[in-house]
């Protein structure tokens, strides 16, 4: 007898366990459970690209905006092979849940390209950024929707979507136009910080966890899934509070050093490997496998969705999760974890630092204002902190996990906008 394969439980439909989880527990109007349980808008479109060679290849893209009760949609985009409008739908709801948890004047929305842009060069990536970026048209703006810097995205494709879609604009209308994207570079009206704002954030819930049961960051140990822009600067401001790196995974290879790894030359490694960690000499290559079985104090999930999952989950030696990553627990293994005991600090709390750090860069493009380094690290810790200490008084207050008090606190503020507001007509 052939027994069929479980089948694998989809981000969209885990943001929805998610979303019931907490809408059940709090009361949530009926009336603004049917809204906020579906998205607003799904944008899908196909456009042609002139590749080097001379011919031309069509690709497809995604903009899903799920609801702007609050403000603007407000959201990244990802150049990936799994971009698809499941993924889409899930990553711009959780933008919902996660600019309202922060007290942002935003919505949620997500997008990108189904492309895996290590096949393609420099020029083929800014044709297919700036026309994927024409193809949006005026379904993005500065006050409509705003997305910003994600998976294998940067702060030059962000250069280009902002140059591309204010060059569709009359001249008078342009410089108006800056703030249609967030995450640009600092010369290109980009915001000084924005680019460990994410890292740094997950570090600033890491260190109020700890504050509040009363632990030391110093020689704790830590493991890290994926090393681009948010795994990177998550292990630099860790090292920076005494903890020891120990182990770090991503796309090509996983290292393990008990003694631990040193983060400036795991980075620079990376920078002269194509941003891999393949072939670093510092540390012991094991099966990707045993990633997370690896002992340690504190885990930071900062790659893709769906990574803990009910296989591996039970491997867990950390007493601490914190979500850099969006949806890196399925429910079925987050269930495992509870279980266990071990305390996981939710990705629309713990990585929120990202759209923070937007919302200030939007703020300075909109009032023609340029904020200091330590201007933005200063307002980034305190918002962190303020929403942090929401999150703790709705589990207290609710008796119930993290994740579901976190999204009670965001969806509360939501409920209430359309409860004031009413529904139009």
């Amino acid at each position: 007898m052939v027994t069929k394969e479980k089948p694998k439980t989809g981000m969209y439909e885990n943001v929805q366990n998610q979303f019931n989880k907490a809408a059940d527990l709090m009361k949530l109007n009926p009336n603004v459970r049917k809204i906020l349980s579906i998205t607003n808008t799904e944008i899908v479109v196909n456009f042609p690209v002139k590749m080097d060679n001379g011919e031309v290849e069509v690709f497809k893209g995604y903009r899903v905006q799920h609801n702007n009760a609050l403000g603007p949609y407000k959201g990244g985009l990802r150049f990936h092979p799994t971009v698809d409008i499941d993924s889409a739908r899930a990553l711009a709801t959780w933008m919902t849940w996660k600019t309202s948890l922060a007290g942002l004047p935003y919505g949620g929305g997500k997008g990108g390209v189904e492309i895996d842009p290590s096949k393609y060069s420099q020029a083929e990536l800014e044709r297919i950024t700036r026309r994927f970026t024409y193809a949006l048209g005026d379904n993005i703006g500065p006050e409509h929707d705003i997305p910003a810097p994600d998976v294998n995205t940067n702060a030059q494709m962000m250069a280009w979507i902002a140059d591309t879609y204010m060059s569709t604009k009359g001249p008078l209308e342009r410089s108006k136009n800056q703030h249609v994207v967030t995450g640009k570079p600092v010369g290109s009206g980009g915001l000084e910080g924005r680019d460990r704002a994410t890292g740094f954030g997950v570090v600033v819930n890491i260190k109020a966890w700890a504050e509040r049961n009363g632990v030391s960051l110093k020689g704790k140990t830590f493991i890290v899934q994926g090393f681009g822009n948010v795994g990177y600067w998550a292990s630099y401001f860790m090292q920076e509070e005494g903890a020891i790196l120990v182990g770090v995974q991503d796309a090509k290879a996983t290292y393990y050093n008990a003694d631990g790894m040193d983060v400036a030359t795991l980075y620079n490694h990376t920078k002269l490997h194509g941003g891999f960690l393949k072939g670093y000499e510092h540390a012991q290559e094991i099966d990707p496998k045993e990633f997370f079985g690896i002992e340690c104090d504190i885990c930071i999930p900062a790659a893709l969705g769906n990574q803990i999952t009910e296989e591996n989950a039970g491997m867990i030696k950390a007493s601490v999760i914190a979500e850099g990553a969006n949806g890196p627990i399925d429910t079925a293994g987050e269930e495992i974890l509870l279980d266990k005991g071990v305390h996981i600090i939710p990705d629309i709390l713990c990585n929120a630092g990202g759209v923070i750090g937007s919302y200030f860069e939007w703020l300075q493009n909109r009032n023609g204002e340029l904020w200091s380094l330590d201007e933005v690290m200063e307002k980034l810790e305190k918002k962190l902190r303020e929403a942090h200490q929401k999150v703790h008084m709705t589990a207290e207050t609710y008796k119930t996990d993290w994740r579901t008090a976190a999204y009670i606190q965001a969806i509360s503020r939501i409920e209430m906008a359309y409860l004031q507001r009413g529904i139009f007509p």
